[in-house]
């Protein structure tokens, strides 16, 4: 489907994965580093920043994620494209 969307839906999807990125790294850094004060604050940080940015998604443009993690609308709006992972 090739259904345009604004430019605002591009950017917040972006901040999106940049944020999820972070999280990754820090997850994966946090295994072997589990003391390191500054990058568990730091992780808490950036994962109140993800949930932020995907309800801000969400009350855009739709469902973000699935299995509870998101609402639908009235009506179900999961058909709904784009799915993130098309743009």
């Amino acid at each position: 489907m090739n259904k345009q969307m604004p430019p605002e839906f591009y950017e917040l999807l972006e901040e999106i994965q940049a944020i999820d990125f972070v999280l990754v790294e820090l997850t994966l850094y946090l295994d072997t580093h589990p003391d390191d004060y500054n990058a568990i604050q730091q992780f808490n940080d950036c994962a109140k920043q993800s949930k932020h940015l995907k309800k801000q998604y969400e009350q855009q443009f739709g469902p973000l994620r699935q299995y509870g993690m998101s609402y639908s609308g009235y009506p179900w709006n999961w058909g709904d494209a784009p799915w993130p992972w098309q743009v």
